[in-house]
């Protein structure tokens, strides 16, 4: 799956990528790696997530933090004395990019209004999957789809996650767009 969401996003060469639902950012870490092959240090990768619970985001699922290897457990615990989920610790993981990375800590339903589209030409959207978030995720978005850039949603088609399929289907007939189901239903990508 990591290969063929690499090769979707390389066939793009976006200069300036969002990334909703950043996690552990082991995919913001792939895609850094990918745009310094293609661009240099000419590039821009901009994650947003909630990075940890709070009040403002108890309504939100929280991805789980724990890790089946046990030695991830004792490395971040002991070692990094980070929490992996933490804004920090994913700055940490993207040092290497300092310079053209940009995290935002935040929901997405206050702070994707408050972001300049205009210069985003590629949107990874895995952040929250309520239909509500997914729609204001995407209506968000739309400028970037407006000046020929890309959205591609991750868990499109998955059986337990309805609202995510629900919201992505409606933003498309609503809008007129293009949307290309891929990777046996997993990533739906939006375009003009």
């Amino acid at each position: 799956m990591g290969d063929f969401f690499l090769e979707e996003v390389k066939s793009k060469r976006p200069k300036i990528f969002l990334e909703v639902g950043v996690f552990h950012g082991v995919t913001a870490r792939n895609i850094c790696e990918l745009l310094y092959k293609i661009h240099k240090d000419d590039f821009k990768y901009i994650g947003l997530d909630l990075f940890e619970e709070s009040e403002e985001n108890k309504s939100e699922v929280i991805p789980n933090t724990n890790f089946s290897n046990p030695l991830k457990n004792i490395y971040f615990k002991y070692i990094k004395k980070q929490n992996p989920y933490s804004k920090e610790a994913v700055e940490d993981l993207l040092k290497k990019f300092q310079n053209n990375i940009d995290l935002i800590k935040g929901n997405s339903n206050l702070v994707l209004k408050k972001i300049d589209m205009s210069k985003v030409d590629y949107v990874f959207l895995d952040g929250g999957h309520a239909y509500e978030t997914v729609k204001n995720d995407l209506e968000c978005c739309l400028e970037v789809i407006n000046s020929n850039g890309t959205i591609l949603c991750d868990d499109y088609n998955f059986g337990h996650l309805p609202d995510v399929k629900n919201a992505i289907d409606e933003f498309v007939k609503k809008n007129n767009l293009n949307c290309h189901i891929l990777f046996h239903g997993r990533f739906a990508r939006i375009e003009k």
